[in-house]
């Protein structure tokens, strides 16, 4: 859990520095103090705010045990193996298969399935994914992921209009390509920290996901289930905010161009082989 904490609090300087920077170059010290400030005021609100936003991205209702018994009730057994509180259940209505967690901590927590993912999995697979899910909380990356989907896509706004400050400076003397470097670094620094972020947790979640479960052969079957249909089905509202990519069971982005470069996912075959590793020990 401490890990997590500096992980938390090592992006949000991260973020602050950035911001500063970005600032700095394109609109000298009056325009790094304008990106301190910003990068602070948007860190608090992000802390506060930021799974309502992606909730809301998503479009995902929120569910209880009359509007959806079998996913709320398998939730709620997987919680109490978890030892966390309930989280708030929801559906987003997406035709992907995929799944996510968010919150800032386990008492403010929320799982949310895509209509998709419900449709093509078994229940014993969708179970495996609930508990990949709910060990993302237990484990508290729900803070740090939100918190980076929500600033990077501020980033990435930030870089887009770039352009303004970066005329305001070449007026005032200011290294033109110095501005046009930074609009370009600012996005891809965004991902590069997702990226760092990512990875490892995946697995670390789909050893826990399989431990709550006590099935581990069932998230891997799940595994191969959504890697399979993912990149055939689009996910508009991902493809809009790549920035939340990082937040799903796998990448629902489209391989093609550059996306493919800022892969936030393990390869699945190597998920899958070593959940059935576990399976077999």
């Amino acid at each position: 859990m401490f890990g997590n904490w500096l992980k938390t609090a090592v992006l949000m300087a991260g973020i602050v520095a950035l911001f500063g920077a970005v600032g700095l170059a394109l609109g000298g010290q009056s325009g790094m103090l304008l990106g301190l400030l910003v990068a602070g005021a948007m860190n608090f609100f992000a802390y506060w705010n930021s799974d309502t936003m992606v909730l809301r991205m998503y479009d995902a209702q929120q569910v209880d045990e009359s509007s959806a018994p079998m996913l709320y009730r398998m939730v709620a057994e997987l919680a109490r193996n978890a030892e966390i509180p309930m989280p708030k259940v929801y559906i987003a209505n997406q035709a992907q298969p995929n799944a996510f967690a968010t919150g800032r901590n386990p008492e403010h927590a929320a799982v949310c399935a895509t209509t998709g993912i419900m449709q093509l999995l078994s229940a014993r697979e969708l179970r495996g994914v609930m508990a990949h899910e709910l060990t993302h909380v237990k484990h508290r990356d729900t803070l740090i992921s939100t918190l980076s989907a929500t600033v990077a896509g501020a980033i990435s706004m930030l870089a887009q209009f770039g352009m303004f400050f970066g005329g305001r400076n070449r007026e005032e003397g200011g290294n033109p390509f110095l501005s046009i470097l930074v609009m370009i670094l600012a996005p891809i620094a965004a991902m590069l920290i997702q990226m760092a972020i990512s990875r490892a947790r995946e697995f670390e979640a789909d050893r826990g996901g399989a431990e709550i479960s006590r099935d581990p052969e069932a998230l891997a079957s799940a595994l191969q289930k959504i890697h399979n249909y993912a990149h055939q089905i689009p996910n508009d509202t991902a493809e809009q905010h790549p920035e939340t990519a990082q937040m799903m069971i796998i990448n629902p982005l489209s391989a093609g161009g550059i996306s493919g470069l800022f892969s936030t996912h393990p390869q699945t075959e190597e998920r899958v082989a070593r959940l059935m590793s576990m399976a077999r020990a």
